[in-house]
């Protein structure tokens, strides 16, 4: 983990939406998607509830997101 992929998570979490949260870090949504899914995998647990209209946190995402805002 590394504060890259914290500050992904958060815009993410933040954004509520890949799309959204690409644009607000200048970048494309695949790349973004494959950082936050990595993320997901050194940690083991699933932070992001995904759907066609967007994400939630799920108890995980929340509790990281919390501690991410805290750091950066």
């Amino acid at each position: 983990m590394d504060l890259r992929s914290l500050r992904y998570f958060v815009a993410v979490a933040e954004e509520r939406h890949f799309g959204r949260a690409a644009a607000r870090l200048h970048m494309t949504q695949p790349p973004l998607s494959r950082a936050v899914r990595q993320l997901e995998t050194d940690l083991g647990a699933l932070l992001l509830h995904r759907s066609p209209t967007g994400v939630t946190p799920t108890a995980a995402g929340a509790a990281l997101y919390d501690e991410a805002r805290a750091l950066l």
